[in-house]
């Protein structure tokens, strides 16, 4: 079974066999952790990210889905870009929001990888409620079979890991 643990920080600081990028779909940089992942890790990203473009993803990473990439200057040694779903009162995306984190851990396994960093995809611009994220993540990551060993939740500040951590709690 998966070791579920929570750190505050920075992503982009984590040295993991793998961390997870909330990527756009365009998978060419963006705001947040995806701007952040895509300034320090460098140009190798970006030009991985437009080798996908170019090859397989055309139209661009479909949300739910994932892929991975060098992780250029980073202290991991790959990156797993995901496109999270943007919340909706109206209608119930919860399942692309599960979606992303399966298929992170599908691609984890693929590339061998033991230990994953995870963001909380899709509460920032994307507007997703945390404890509603929180809750998604850590009861997905628990009911996925991975060969991954250790997932860490990177939470940016003190509110976050919070409620993350409450969610931990609630799903044991």
């Amino acid at each position: 079974m998966v070791r579920i643990t929570l750190v505050r920080g920075d992503i982009t600081a984590e040295k993991a066999d793998a961390i997870v990028n909330a990527a756009n779909s365009s998978l060419l940089g963006g705001g947040g952790v995806d701007g952040a992942i895509h300034r320090r890790g460098g140009p190798e990203i970006l030009a991985a990210c437009e080798d996908l473009r170019r090859s397989h993803y055309g139209k661009g990473l479909p949300t739910g889905r994932a892929v991975a990439t060098t992780a250029g200057r980073l202290a991991a040694e790959h990156v797993i870009h995901t496109v999270g779903p943007v919340w909706s009162r109206d209608e119930d995306r919860s399942q692309l929001l599960a979606s992303c984190y399966r298929e992170s851990l599908r691609v984890a396994d693929e590339l061998g990888a033991r230990t994953v960093a995870f963001p909380a995809i899709s509460t920032g611009i994307y507007g997703w409620p945390m404890d509603d994220g929180a809750r998604i993540a850590v009861e997905t990551v628990r009911a996925t079979r991975t060969e991954v060993q250790e997932v860490r939740f990177v939470l940016f500040d003190a509110a976050a890991y919070a409620v993350f951590e409450a969610a931990l709690g609630a799903s044991s």
